[in-house]
C-alpha cells in the first residue's frame, strides 16, 4: 500500500492512499480462507467448498470488507506513525468509485485538519485573585427570616378565608349522588391557593367562615388517575370547622429542630456554613472567568477552521433561540454567523484545546462515581422517570460526552489553580454580587 501527501498547509493534510489489486486480492483470499472451514453449502461437506465457488458466491462482500480494513489499517497507521489526531472526522473519497472494477488498484483520498501542537504554559505564573466573603451577621439573620417564612405556621382568626389561609374541612364527595372511594375526610387541613386539590376546588372555600357549609362543584380532569372518576362531574359536601391565617414561625429552638439542627446556635452556624459555601461557589466562577482570560492571554496557536466553524455556528444558534424563545424547535431559517460569533468561538476553541491538553498532561479523569452522580442529578429533572433517564444516559455516548465535558472542565481548573499564584481578597458580599453580574453581562 501506498500513501503519498497531497497536502500540507497550516493545519489542512491531504494524502492519497493506493491499495494495489494484487494486495486487495490476497486480502480478500486470506479472509475466504480463514471462512471456508465452517461455510456449508448444498452439495458440498462443511469446509470441502470450493474456493471458485466461495469467491464467486461471497466474493463482493468480502471485497468491500477487506477494502475498508485496509483503508481504516492505512489510516490508523498513518496517525500513529506521525503522532497527528484529527480536529473533526477525516473526509475519505474513493476515487474512480463509480467505475472502479475488480481488478483494478483501489485510490482514496484523505482529508483533514490536523490538531495543532499546545505550547507549554508555565502555570506558575499565572496570578489570580480570589473573592473571600464571610457570612455576615444581617445575611445570617435574613436567611433565618426566609426559613421562618418556609416553615409558617397558622393560627385561627375570624373572619372569611382568603387566599393563603389554612381551612380545617370535613368534606363528603359524591359523583351521581353517591359516595366514592378515598372522597371524605374529617379534620382535613387545606390551604387554599395550594393546588393541591382537583382544580376549581380551593377557589370555591375562599369567602367561607367557620361553621359554614358550602357544596364545592368541581370536575375530575380527563386524565385523572382514578379511571372510574375520571372526565366525572363530582360534588363536595364541606363543613368548614375553623379558618386559620399564616403566621411566621418564630425563630427559637423549635425552628432550629425543624431544620435538624440540636439548637438555634447551631442553625445559625449550618446557615453562616451555607452561605459562605455559596459565597464560594461565586467566587470561584470569578476566578475560573480571571484564569480563562489569563490564559487566553498567554497563549497562541494556529485553530483548525472546521472547529471554529462549528463552534460559531453554535454560538449563533444559541443566541438565537435566546433571542427568539418562542421558537422551540430548528423550523427557521438559516442563522449567519458573524464575526463577533468567530471572535468568541476562536476564544471557545483555543481554550477548548488547551484545557484538554492541560487535562491529559496532569492525567485528569472524570471517575464513574462523578458520572453516576452527574446522571442522577440530571435525572431529577424528570420526576417519574429517573430510571429511564438513566438507561437512556448509559446507553447513548455522544450524551455521556457532553455531561463528562464540564466535570473533567472543572477538574482541570482546580488543579490549574493548584499551581497558580492564588492570592485571598476579602471582600462584601455586594461586591462579590457586582463582579458575578459583570460575568453574566459578558
Amino acid at each position: 500500500m501506498q500513501v503519498t501527501e497531497t497536502l500540507n498547509e497550516g493545519l489542512k493534510r491531504g494524502y492519497q492512499i493506493t491499495l494495489p489489486a494484487s494486495e486487495l486480492d490476497a486480502k480478500v483470499n486470506e479472509k475466504l480462507t480463514e471462512a471456508q472451514p465452517e461455510v456449508e453449502m448444498k452439495g458440498f461437506r462443511k469446509g470441502k467448498v470450493p474456493m471458485a465457488l466461495l469467491k464467486k458466491q461471497f466474493g463482493q462482500r468480502i471485497i468491500g470488507e477487506a477494502m475498508q480494513e485496509a483503508i481504516d489499517g492505512a489510516m490508523s497507521k498513518h496517525f500513529d506513525d506521525s503522532g497527528e489526531k484529527p480536529a473533526m472526522q477525516p473526509q475519505v473519497e474513493m476515487i474512480d468509485g463509480e467505475t472502479w472494477k475488480e481488478g483494478d488498484d483501489v485510490v482514496v483520498t484523505m482529508n483533514y485538519e490536523a490538531l495543532p501542537v499546545i505550547p507549554d504554559v508555565d502555570l506558575s505564573s499565572i496570578e489570580l485573585e480570589r473573592m473571600v466573603v464571610k457570612a455576615e451577621d444581617s445575611a445570617i439573620e435574613e436567611a433565618l427570616k426566609n426559613l421562618a417564612d418556609s416553615a409558617q405556621d397558622f393560627e385561627a382568626k375570624d373572619g372569611a378565608a382568603e387566599d393563603g389561609d389554612q381551612v380545617v374541612i370535613d368534606f363528603l364527595g359524591k359523583v351521581d349522588g353517591e359516595a366514592f372511594e378515598g372522597g371524605t375526610a374529617e379534620d382535613y387541613p387545606l390551604v387554599l391557593g395550594s393546588n393541591s386539590f382537583i382544580p376549581g376546588f380551593e377557589e370555591q372555600l375562599v369567602g367561607t367562615k367557620a361553621g359554614e357549609e358550602k357544596n364545592v362543584e368541581v370536575s375530575f380532569p380527563e386524565e385523572y388517575g382514578a379511571e372510574h372518576l375520571a372526565g366525572k362531574a363530582a360534588v363536595f359536601e364541606c363543613k368548614v370547622k375553623e379558618v386559620k391565617k399564616p403566621v411566621a414561625a418564630k425563630i427559637d429552638d423549635e425552628l432550629a429542630k425543624k431544620y435538624g439542627a440540636e439548637d438555634l446556635a447551631g442553625l445559625k452556624t449550618q446557615v453562616a456554613e451555607r452561605l459562605e459555601a455559596e459565597y464560594a461557589g461565586a467566587s470561584r466562577a470569578v476566578m475560573k472567568r480571571g484564569l480563562l482570560d489569563a490564559l487566553d492571554k498567554v497563549v497562541s496557536f494556529d485553530l483548525p477552521p472546521s472547529l471554529v466553524d462549528a463552534e460559531a455556528k453554535q454560538i449563533a444558534h444559541q443566541l438565537w433561540h435566546e433571542e427568539n424563545p418562542d421558537v422551540e424547535g430548528h423550523d427557521h431559517p438559516e442563522i449567519e454567523t458573524t464575526e463577533e460569533h468567530k471572535t468568541l468561538a476562536e476564544r471557545r476553541v483555543r481554550l477548548g484545546l488547551l484545557l484538554a491538553e492541560l487535562g491529559q498532561k496532569a492525567e485528569v479523569e472524570v471517575t464513574d462515581a462523578e458520572m453516576t452522580q452527574a446522571i442522577m442529578n440530571q435525572a431529577r429533572q424528570y420526576p417519574g422517570q429517573e430510571r429511564q433517564f438513566f438507561e437512556f444516559v448509559q446507553q447513548n455516548q455522544q450524551m455521556q460526552q457532553q455531561m463528562r465535558a464540564p466535570i473533567f472542565e472543572d477538574k482541570v481548573v482546580d488543579n490549574v489553580f493548584e499551581q497558580a499564584k492564588v492570592t485571598d481578597k476579602e471582600v462584601s458580599k455586594e461586591e462579590l454580587e457586582k463582579a458575578i453580574e459583570s460575568l453574566e453581562d459578558e
